[in-house]
């Protein structure tokens, strides 16, 4: 992502420099947890929507700089209590805050990163920011709990896939994009066609996600993850709808009471290559990464424009 650091590297630097004031406690252990937490972090891919949708539409200004800590604070709670609720020991190639700290810890840590992105909303009064990422995080709750009460009876068409990535990830995507906008614009029309197009370049991100989980390489976190949780995702929906009654019932089974067996689990994945559920799955993302890059279209060509292209183009072809 070359042209995107050179486009925003200088905005990235400060942001970073918020962030990290930003999750400052008075609590040694916190502390220490935080630091690791910094220390590690991810690609970093919601802050450049932010800011790179404040550039589009205007300028990066103080609005955006929240905006965009606002989002990664909430994030990494999200990230924090995921991993407790999958009991997840390993994170990006490094063990969890759970591994290190317990669950308790753990719990405790995404509360207070919550907190501190609520707090900073309010302090400098951007309301309209706070209510966009809250709704954003009402929806990801509501698409993992949909998501867990599906894999109980294993019912999940596509178009509840569809209603559950879209919650469970789109809206923090698309949250970053709208507040970006908003953050530039003050613009209600605007900051909508913004969530829109987040909610397609999230959707095709969490698409390349579920991919993952059917590859071979080292991704930093075990392949076959969803089976284990029996997490119905859009290769394997493709596969049940496509295999023949014997072969559906035997992945069924598998699913339901085999999930923990490896040699078990590479059976399924096998199933999912042959029914052409990669292929398929391939498809629906390059869909709507289409439909996303589309929609810039609308804004002049500009180094910013063509940098956010590049970042749709990375969320398809990262390696990880």
């Amino acid at each position: 992502m070359e042209l995107v650091k050179r486009v925003i590297g200088t905005e990235l630097a400060i942001f970073e420099s918020r962030f990290s004031e930003s999750v400052k406690g008075n609590n040694p252990l916190l502390d220490r947890v935080m630091r690791f937490i910094i220390r590690r972090k991810g690609k970093q891919m919601r802050p450049m929507f932010v800011l790179l949708s404040a550039k589009i539409t205007g300028a990066i200004n103080e609005p955006a700089y929240r905006a965009a800590s606002l989002i990664e604070l909430l994030h990494t709670a999200t990230l924090v209590h995921d991993d407790v609720v999958d009991n997840a020991m390993v994170r990006r190639n490094f063990f969890s805050i759970n591994a290190l700290w317990k669950n308790k810890i753990a719990v405790l840590v995404g509360d207070y990163l919550l907190s501190k992105g609520l707090l900073l909303a309010l302090q400098h009064q951007d309301h309209e920011i706070l209510e966009i990422t809250s709704r954003a995080v009402k929806e990801m709750s509501e698409g993992e709990l949909l998501q867990m009460e599906k894999a109980r009876k294993l019912d999940i068409d596509e178009s509840i896939y569809f209603e559950i990535i879209r919650s469970k990830t789109a809206s923090l995507l698309s949250a970053a994009c709208s507040a970006g906008a908003w953050s530039a614009t003050g613009d209600k029309e605007t900051t909508e066609y913004f969530r829109n197009f987040g909610e397609k370049a999230g959707i095709a991100f969490q698409i390349k996600d579920d991919l993952f989980d059917y590859g071979q390489d080292n991704i930093g976190k075990p392949t076959g993850i969803d089976i284990k949780e029996k997490k119905m995702t859009l290769p394997l929906i493709h596969t049940l709808q496509k295999a023949d009654r014997s072969t559906k019932r035997k992945i069924v089974y598998i699913i339901k009471n085999e999930n923990t067996n490896k040699e078990k689990v590479k059976e399924v994945i096998q199933y999912v290559h042959e029914f052409g559920g990669i292929l398929y799955a391939e498809e629906k993302m390059k869909e709507y990464k289409t439909e996303a890059l589309e929609m810039l279209k609308k804004y002049p060509s500009s180094e910013a424009r063509n940098a956010m292209e590049e970042l749709v183009n990375y969320v398809i072809d990262r390696p990880y």
